[in-house]
């Protein structure tokens, strides 16, 4: 009886094999190791800081912070969900017109646990609140990190938190929460829906002195996501000073990084340069 014969081939020439995607972050961006423990959450989280261009020219200098949430997607679009900020680029590109330089740092956020860590509140789809042990996380872990490693301006007026979608959410909880420590916010597209709270607990609050924020969303956003960041804004217009707060609504913008990437610089100079 005549045997078969199998052709069999190497695992590696059987499968197609795909590269990873280049990196597109300028050589200002690091990934910082170890990723910090993250207290009371029982996980960790990793961060990306972005130097100012001028950071290793002048060492005595100290610099503002702008802290910002969804790391993987600010600086790298082989990380980025569906591209990037290009939070890096914007950087330098304000430093060379402006003179205006910051430190960013980057919070990862956390998979399947993004949800619950920036809902303020308990919430039917987004599962019980994180939300404050979250932005506790990065007010007493991550805040004080970067600046014992770092030449920062540790004040809260040089401080600044910016986010989108459910990260502009949690950014205007901690206008709440811990005005002490942030006093600029860049709340981009947030997710009020998920959050109505906020309305009441806004107009209810006592601001801190000297709180600035930049209100943005895409006129095709969908739902009722322009009208709350109107109405939120006209709630914040009874607290803060015409100089200190500011509204863009893009008409024909959508929910994405690419919105978010071309309001930034906008954003960046009405909350620091203005």
């Amino acid at each position: 009886m005549q045997r078969r014969q199998l052709l069999t081939l190497p695992f590696a020439a059987a499968l197609p094999v795909h590269a990873a995607p280049p990196s597109t972050a300028l050589s200002t961006v690091q990934v910082l190791t170890p990723p910090l423990a993250m207290p009371g959450l029982n996980r960790q989280r990793t961060l990306r800081l972005c130097l100012p261009p001028s950071y290793a020219t002048f060492r005595s200098k100290h610099y503002p912070v702008i802290y910002m949430h969804d790391g993987q997607n600010l600086f790298d679009a082989a990380t980025g969900f569906a591209g990037e900020w290009g939070v890096d680029e914007t950087m330098a590109q304000l430093a060379q017109e402006t003179g205006f330089e910051a430190l960013v740092v980057g919070i990862d956020n956390g998979g399947d646990k993004r949800g619950s860590e920036m809902a303020p509140f308990d919430h039917e789809r987004l599962g019980k609140s994180e939300g404050r042990a979250y932005l506790d996380f990065i007010a007493k872990t991550v805040k004080p990190f970067i600046d014992a490693g770092w030449r920062t301006r540790p004040e809260r007026e040089h401080t600044a938190l910016i986010g989108s979608s459910l990260g502009g959410l949690i950014s205007h909880a901690a206008m709440l929460w811990h005005g002490d420590v942030f006093s600029r916010y860049g709340l981009f597209s947030p997710s009020y829906w998920a959050a109505p709270q906020l309305f009441d607990l806004t107009e209810k609050a006592v601001l801190q002195p000297g709180t600035r924020v930049h209100l943005y969303c895409g006129g095709r956003e969908g739902g009722s996501m322009a009208n709350q960041t109107r109405d939120m804004h006209r709630r914040l217009a009874r607290q803060l000073p015409a100089d200190r707060l500011s509204l863009t609504i893009a008409a024909d913008a959508e929910h994405n990084e690419a919105a978010w990437r071309a309001e930034l610089p906008n954003a960046l100079k009405q909350l620091f340069i203005r």
